[in-house]
This record gives C-alpha cells, sequence and structure tokens, in this order.
C-alpha cells in the first residue's frame, strides 16, 4: 500500500507537466493557426489595394482619364480601408472612380501637366475620424495640402511622405500621432506651413527644421523636450508656437536674427535663463509670451526697442529688477503682464497701460504683493547671467605683438579637429503605380528660395582660450625674426 502510494505521487508528477506541455502546445499551435490566418485575411483584403502593380486594385469597368487619378483612387480606396469610426459619414461617399467628387478631396489641373486633373488637396478638418495613415497616401505626388486636424487618427506619418514634393500645407492637428519628430516632413522642400500641435510626438527637434524655409510652425501641446540650438534664429518663421512642452535651458542669443519673426510663444516649458539681450533685435514681433517658465535676471533694456510689440507675457517666472518706462511707454503695446515675479520698481508708465497685471511682486504700494520675508530671501541672491552659459563662445583674443628681440615660435597651435564626414540621405523612391497604368513622371519642382540644407552635424566644442607656453631661454636665432604684425592668437573656434 505504501509502495503503491509513492507511485501514485510520481505517476501525478509526471502527469500533471504532461498535461500541461499538450495544452500549452495546443493552445500556441491555435494562436499560431489564427494568428496565420489573420494575416492572410488582411493580406488577402490589402492585395485589391495594393500599389506593387496588382490590376485587380482597380475596377475594370471604371474608367479613369489619368494615371494620376487611378493613383489617387488606390491611395483614397486605402485610406478608407482602415478609417475605424467615421461617425459624420464624411468617407461615405468614397466610392467609384470620380475621386474629384469625393467629399474633403479637391481636384485642380496639374502642374506639369494642365490638361490633366489631379488631387491637389485633402480637408477633412473636424471630422472625428479614427483610424490611421497608410503608406499608400505616398501616392498622391501632385497634392499641396492635407488638413485632417480635430480627428482621431494614430501611430505614425508614413515614410512614403517623402514622395509628396509639392506638400505646402500640412495640418494634423488635434489628432493621436505618437513617436518622434516626423523627420520626413524636414525634407519636404516645399512646405511651409507645419501643424503638429496637440498630439503625443516626443523628443528632440532636429535642428534642420529652424532651417527650413517655413512660415509658420506650431508644435505646442506635445511632449517634446529638448534644449534648443544655437541655429534657432537661423529659421525664417513668422510665427512660431512652442508653447506647453518640456522645452528646457536658454533661450539662444541667436533670436536676434529672427527678423521676420510676428509672433513667439515659448509659456509653459522650462526655460531657465535670462532674456538675452539681442531680443531687442525682434523689430517686428507683435506678441512675445514666455510666461510660467523659469526665467531669471532683469529685463535687458533693449526690449524699449520692440517697437511693434503688442502683447508680451512674462509672468509666472523668476524675474527681477526694475519694470523702465521704455518697456511701458512702447507705441503699440496694449497688455503687459508681469505678475509672479520678483519686480521690485516698475514706471508710473506701467499703471497707464490699458492693460497690465503686476500682482505678485515684491512692488511697494502696489496692492496683491509678495511677502516681505518672501521678496527679502530671493532678491539677496544676485542673479549672475554668466552662470547659465546661454551666449556664443566669445571671439579670439586680439593679436599681441611679441618684443623685437625674441625668435620666431616654431609651435603652432593645434589645428581643431576636422567634423565627422556624414552621408547625405539618399533620395526616396518613387512609389510604383499599378500595372496596366504609366509610371508617373518625375515632377521638378522650382527650388525653394532657400539654400541647401547642411547636415545635423554635432556642435563642436568651442576651443580653449589660448595660453602662450612656457618657453626655455632664447637660442640664437639665425636670422630668423618674427614679423611684428603676424597673428600669434588661437584659431577662431
Amino acid at each position: 500500500m505504501h509502495h503503491f502510494s509513492v507511485h501514485s505521487s510520481c505517476s501525478n508528477t509526471l502527469f500533471y507537466p504532461i498535461i500541461f506541455f499538450i495544452l500549452f502546445n495546443a493552445a500556441s499551435t491555435t494562436n499560431q493557426i489564427s494568428n496565420y490566418i489573420d494575416r492572410i485575411e488582411i493580406s488577402s483584403s490589402r492585395k485589391l489595394l495594393s500599389y506593387n502593380g496588382d490590376v485587380l486594385a482597380i475596377n475594370p469597368s471604371f474608367s479613369i482619364e489619368n494615371f494620376r487619378l487611378k493613383n489617387a483612387y488606390i491611395a483614397l480606396q486605402a485610406w478608407k480601408e482602415v478609417i475605424l469610426s467615421d461617425p459624420h459619414n464624411i468617407t461615405q461617399n468614397w466610392v467609384g472612380s470620380n475621386v474629384c467628387n469625393y467629399t474633403g478631396v479637391f481636384c485642380s489641373p496639374s502642374l506639369d501637366q494642365p490638361s490633366e486633373l489631379t488631387v491637389s488637396g485633402i480637408d477633412i478638418n473636424h471630422g472625428d475620424i479614427a483610424g490611421k495613415l497608410p503608406h499608400e497616401l505616398g501616392l498622391l505626388y501632385d497634392i499641396g495640402l492635407i488638413h485632417i486636424n480635430s480627428n482621431r487618427f494614430c501611430g505614425t506619418i508614413p515614410e512614403s511622405f517623402l514622395n509628396l514634393k509639392l506638400l505646402f500645407e500640412l495640418d494634423i492637428s488635434n489628432n493621436r500621432f505618437v513617436g518622434k519628430f516626423p523627420d520626413v516632413v524636414v525634407q519636404m522642400p516645399n512646405l511651409k506651413f507645419l501643424d503638429l500641435r496637440f498630439n503625443e510626438f516626443e523628443g528632440a527637434l532636429p535642428k534642420q527644421l529652424f532651417e527650413r524655409d517655413l512660415d509658420a510652425l506650431f508644435i505646442n501641446n506635445n511632449r517634446f523636450s529638448f534644449e534648443l540650438p544655437d541655429n534657432f534664429g537661423n529659421s525664417p518663421v513668422s510665427v512660431m508656437v512652442l508653447a506647453n512642452n518640456n522645452f528646457f535651458g536658454c533661450v539662444p542669443v541667436s533670436i536676434g536674427k529672427m527678423v521676420r519673426l510676428n509672433e513667439l510663444l515659448l509659456l509653459n516649458n522650462n526655460f531657465h535663463s535670462c532674456l538675452p539681450n539681442e531680443i531687442g533685435m525682434l523689430k517686428n514681433v507683435t506678441v512675445f509670451d514666455i510666461s510660467y517658465n523659469e526665467m531669471m535676471g532683469s529685463l535687458p533694456d533693449s526690449i524699449g526697442e520692440m517697437v511693434s510689440l503688442e502683447q508680451l507675457n512674462l509672468g509666472h517666472n523668476m524675474l527681477s529688477g526694475m519694470v523702465s518706462s521704455n518697456i511701458c511707454t512702447l507705441p503699440n503695446l496694449e497688455n503687459f503682464v508681469y505678475e509672479h515675479n520678483y519686480f521690485s520698481e516698475e514706471s508710473p508708465a506701467c499703471l497707464n497701460l490699458n492693460a497690465f497685471a503686476d500682482q505678485q511682486n515684491c512692488l511697494r504700494d502696489r496692492p496683491m504683493q509678495r511677502p516681505a520675508l518672501d521678496c527679502q530671501r530671493f532678491l539677496s541672491n544676485e542673479v549672475d547671467c554668466t552662470t547659465f552659459k546661454c551666449a556664443l563662445p566669445p571671439s579670439s583674443p586680439p593679436p599681441t605683438t611679441p618684443p623685437e628681440n625674441n625668435c620666431c615660435i616654431c609651435l603652432p597651435p593645434p589645428s581643431p579637429s576636422p567634423l565627422p564626414s556624414i552621408e547625405p540621405p539618399s533620395s526616396p523612391l518613387p512609389l510604383p503605380a499599378p500595372s496596366g497604368s504609366p509610371s508617373p513622371p518625375s515632377i521638378s519642382p522650382s527650388p525653394s528660395p532657400s539654400s541647401p540644407q547642411p547636415p545635423d552635424l554635432p556642435s563642436p566644442s568651442p576651443s580653449p582660450s589660448f595660453v602662450e607656453p612656457q618657453l626655455p631661454s632664447p637660442l640664437p636665432c639665425e636670422n630668423q625674426r618674427t614679423p611684428s604684425s603676424q597673428d600669434m592668437s588661437s584659431p577662431s573656434p
């Protein structure tokens, strides 16, 4: 009996793993078969809309007048297939061969062949449509405008958008796109208007973005976390909105180069520096908002040179010093907000503005100010703006003239290390059209007026200041003398 009990226990020990192994394998096999069937069904359903040359992609009974509209039919049908929800039935009439009659789709004569119609724009704003962007949209070679804001599109921007060489307006705001900044948009040669607001993009911005010939850039209300690069001021935009992200560090001194800028909104980030004096060079700016950051120091007097300024918001920072009359008497200033800072003086002229806010500062005889102890603690520590290291590297020191009885120094300063060579990205391959349709011709848009884009190179660290080496006792010079005008300074960084 005892022997049987032991044997039974051993049998049970072996029995349960065997049963578990069989059941696990059966479940795994079932899942594999199910996944395989799903892939076959997806593949089959996508096959009719493939741009890889399947003639079944277009119903043979359809009469489509040119290959551009055939490509558009494939692209729009592929898009309709991946739409999961369309509560307003915007895509309900996306059937049949006449794509120019589809809701939100606009056609016009093609640029290179005016006798042929082509899809030149898509506008389905505020449709509340859920789905994604299929790669077939890259077949819309002639499109110039895509507006899909206020929907529920998710995923990422397809790489096939590289083929949209004529696109000049892209608005995908207020959707559910995710991932890194869509680098594909930086490579669109004619893009002027870029709106990525209210999505879930994250990470850094490519430095090339500020070299593009954009007129408007809206990337607010995402998850970008980045320190603005030195080439920030190279951007020719008239409107830039970076608000409600996680940008940090300095406001670059190159901001003074943005001579075309009209509106700049940097509010609700983590900028932590002093305002650069170069801000006064923004003569055309009408709206400047850097509220809800960690800006410190006093206000540059150069702000008084921003003659077009209408709205100035510096609230909820850690600025201090005086709010001077040269700011409050700007000819067009209508609204000046500088509440929740540590200003200790303000010009009486500020109180004459149509709209101003100076609460929660350290201003005597003004209502709703900070407690005196709070002001004393903060203002007792002087702010040194140089500690933020926001300025560009200083220029080389002036040349020194060696004494006449010195011999030449034969040890030149070390040359800076060469920048690494970077292979330029290869041009994207065009998406093939369906079989039976002629291949789309290569469209060469007019070259952008901006100069060619430099590669994204790492910023070289500034060269150390030149220190003249200690020399041994002078040796007899063999009729060599250093000309007094020779520049012995280090090379500019």
